[in-house]
């Protein structure tokens, strides 16, 4: 729209943009805008009850504002608080977590604590980027603009694991010698899609994925013989088939052209095997620190029964296998199963036990003295919800990446539970999005 107003920031949004006022009250969200600052700003765009504006001029910094580490900060989509001091950030997403738990699930939260990073940078171990064509018809690869599919050409990034910089520049003169075409969504042409790289902090093993349209291609073992030759660090190469019009990265298909197809990382002394598709958390080191702080709330001992519903790979039952008599693990993804009981074989843990089952209807079947519950965004399906509550175990401990949908269930939860404790921990530091751990007792 290009109209251009003097604002003043007042807060955030829960996505990490300024959100600022005009002298008549009017909202605008604007990215890269902090707290207190004042700007001039032009509006992109305009809502029912709010604008959307882009930074033309700031005209008072705030105190907590930091020259950013990365060069694309503004323009790329993946971080938030590139320029915002750190402790600041920590404090801004405790805060509104706090106020969210509040106002969702209607109890006090009282003597929290937020565990960050020393060092808040270079912490993903596993990278999604695409590869197009830019304006001018040249390959580039890097992340999405935000809130948008225009990639904002990066090599390198600051919260990802270093291995990946000369990996992907490789890749990009590779494709320019072999010919092939980076995937293109609006025509549905092309070869590739995205290079995804996952890196074992411990172990120092690399995959890279290659998600393509389709998995037969010109010179594809000489492709990868060149990509080895120049990255002889890389362990394993994969390539994933995913000719589908859609947003989801992955395909169903996939064939192993280099290595093993897969790697090895240890968390907290226990050695975990990594596919393509398994979870795995990406900040390996607030990963120990979150996985700790779960297994101390759930004051463990070595005559209890535990669960670890929604378990992948069996990370937490794992860990946890030490402390207790018994662990159990359920999940619906056969192929996480078979991981998790390849995991349990690898560290010789002898009383840990994984299903391919419903974990709605294995919570009620059996009696455990803990359940972990660390579900995906949309937090707990209500049916095992209900199941849960159904078999009353002694205590749960949860863990969630979604403040919201946390919310929604300790609401729920809390009248046949007392809540305990609920902490933060930064498993992604300078984005907006914080993990929660709280223990719950039984009433």
């Amino acid at each position: 729209m290009g109209n251009v107003t003097k604002v003043r920031c007042v807060d955030f949004t829960f996505d990490g943009q300024g959100l600022a006022k005009d002298d008549k009250g009017r909202t605008y969200f604007v990215p890269s805008l902090l707290i207190d600052e004042e700007a001039e700003v032009e509006v992109l765009y305009r809502k029912k009850d709010f604008d959307v504006a882009k930074i033309r001029k700031i005209l008072k910094f705030s105190k907590y504002r930091i020259n950013p580490k990365c060069a694309c900060a503004t323009a790329c989509g993946g971080c938030s608080f590139q320029n915002l001091d750190y402790q600041k950030e920590l404090e801004y997403k405790k805060n509104v977590a706090i106020k969210t738990i509040e106002r969702i699930a209607k109890i006090k939260v009282e003597g929290a604590k937020v565990y960050g990073m020393k060092e808040p940078y270079y912490y993903r171990n596993k990278i999604q980027v695409p590869f197009g064509y830019d304006k001018q018809k040249r390959i580039v690869y890097g992340f999405y603009k935000f809130k948008s599919h225009d990639i904002v050409p990066i090599k390198e990034c600051v919260i990802e694991d270093e291995a990946h910089v000369k990996i992907l520049e490789t890749i990009k003169d590779l494709m320019l010698s072999f010919k092939l075409d980076p995937y293109n969504e609006d025509y549905h042409k092309g070869l590739l899609r995205h290079v995804l790289i996952r890196v074992g902090k411990v172990s120092k093993e690399i995959m890279v994925v290659f998600v393509v349209s389709s998995l037969h291609f010109p010179s594809r073992k000489n492709f990868v013989k060149a990509l080895i030759e120049k990255c002889p660090n890389i362990n394993t190469i994969v390539f994933n088939e995913n000719p589908r019009k859609t947003n989801v990265i992955l395909g169903e298909k996939e064939e192993v052209a280099y290595g093993k197809g897969f790697i090895f990382d240890e968390l907290l002394g226990v050695k975990f095997k990594i596919s393509s598709k398994s979870f795995y958390q990406v900040n390996h080191d607030q990963c120990e620190v979150l996985y700790s702080l779960a297994i101390e709330k759930a004051k463990l001992t070595k005559d209890k029964s535990i669960l670890d519903a929604y378990c992948g790979i069996g990370t937490i039952g794992l860990i946890a296998s030490k402390h207790v008599k018994d662990v159990f693990g359920v999940e619906i993804v056969k192929e996480a199963i078979i991981d998790a009981k390849e995991n349990a074989k690898i560290n010789n843990i002898k009383n840990a036990n994984f299903v391919c089952k419903d974990a709605s209807d294995y919570v009620v079947e059996n009696k455990f003295d803990c359940v972990f519950v660390d579900p995906p965004r949309k937090g707990l399906d209500k049916v095992f919800l209900d199941s849960l509550i159904k078999s009353r175990p002694k205590k749960i401990v949860y863990i969630s990446c979604d403040v919201g949908t946390f919310s929604r269930d300790i609401g729920i939860l809390k009248e046949y539970y007392n809540i305990e404790s609920i902490d933060f921990v930064d498993m992604f530091p300078r984005t907006y999005h914080i993990e929660t751990v709280a223990s719950l007792s039984k009433k």
